[in-house]
């Protein structure tokens, strides 16, 4: 199976690009496509030459994350059940900052993001281990749990633009997630090199 492309680090593309004889700057325009226009496919880097697309298709998948549900009005909390490649079920909880005075729109917004599908510790507070433990997530999955939210979200704001409240949820910034925490389904120090790695490519420039 090949792995996905939102599993390497700029560095390691980077790496792999030199090994293909392409320049520099190509990872550069890779990395927007992936990370500030959040494509779903390789057809729509139209600046990449078709060569080197199809060797990315090649090489790597671009997986992405299926909105199976959504809970919650526009402007407060959203919780969202996504379905994983091989159809296993994890869930992403967007959290708004409280609306600033005078009702202008929140200006942090806070995602929960899973790290299993399931969890092994049994907590007695959290319903995640109900089911018990399926596996960890890889890296990719863990990344993608953000920009799904992201397409998801901003998505919906531009159908419902015109309206005359808008939603306090986003102004529709090229960055709608401000701060990540590792509370969701699973124990994440139990997936903690996937997570480390994936938190890196987060914050990566």
């Amino acid at each position: 199976m090949l792995p996905d492309i939102k599993s390497f680090t700029q560095e390691e593309l980077q790496a792999r690009f030199a090994e293909w004889k392409q320049p520099a700057y190509r990872v550069a325009q890779l990395l927007k496509w992936l990370y500030v226009h959040r494509v779903t496919t390789w057809e729509e880097m139209t600046n990449l030459p078709r060569a080197l697309r199809d060797r990315l298709k090649q090489e790597f998948t671009l997986g992405t994350l299926e909105l199976v549900r959504k809970q919650g009005s526009r402007d407060t909390t959203q919780k969202f059940l996504w379905r994983l490649a091989d159809h296993s079920l994890i869930e992403s909880v967007l959290i708004p900052a409280n609306p600033a005075l005078y009702g202008e729109a929140s200006d942090r917004h806070t995602l929960c993001i899973s790290t299993q599908v399931g969890c092994a510790y049994g907590c007695k507070f959290c319903a995640s281990g109900l089911d018990g433990w399926k596996r960890n997530l890889g890296v990719h999955e863990i990344v993608e749990q953000i920009l799904a939210t992201e397409r998801t979200v901003t998505s919906d704001e531009r159908r419902v633009e015109a309206e005359e409240t808008p939603s306090l949820v986003t102004r529709l910034s090229s960055r709608l997630i401000n701060n990540i925490v590792v509370m969701g389904m699973g124990e994440p120090l139990a997936n903690y090199d996937n997570l480390l790695k994936a938190l890196k490519i987060l914050n990566a420039p």
